[in-house]
């Protein structure tokens, strides 16, 4: 026959000291999920990770471009170049001589 102080014992859990996973976690598994879900998405730091790639290059891009366009060097014609060369012949001298000594490779 079991006596009174075993059934007792038997009765009581033995992890008291250890608290529920349910204790731990105040809302249930659904609640976070609403809660993940009526979060704005601006308030969602990886969405301004991912966005902030393309946003950079975007801007970059448009940058370069604005540089390109402001300090772009004018357009020389055949013309000016003629008139160049007729004012001056030595102008384009060291220019020549210098493809001319790479061609030649030091001879």
């Amino acid at each position: 026959m079991i006596d009174k102080v075993t059934t007792t014992a038997l009765a009581t859990p033995i992890h008291n000291s250890v608290p529920l996973e349910s204790d731990m976690n105040p809302k249930p598994e659904a609640s976070r999920k609403d809660d993940a879900a009526s979060t704005p998405w601006w308030r969602v730091g990886m969405v301004w990770l991912v966005l902030s790639g393309p946003a950079i290059v975007v801007v970059a891009g448009i940058t370069t471009a604005v540089i390109a366009i402001r300090g772009a060097d004018p357009i020389v014609t055949a013309e000016e170049v003629a008139q160049r060369q007729a004012g001056n012949p030595q102008a384009y001298m060291p220019a020549m001589q210098a493809r001319n000594h790479s061609a030649t490779a030091g001879r």
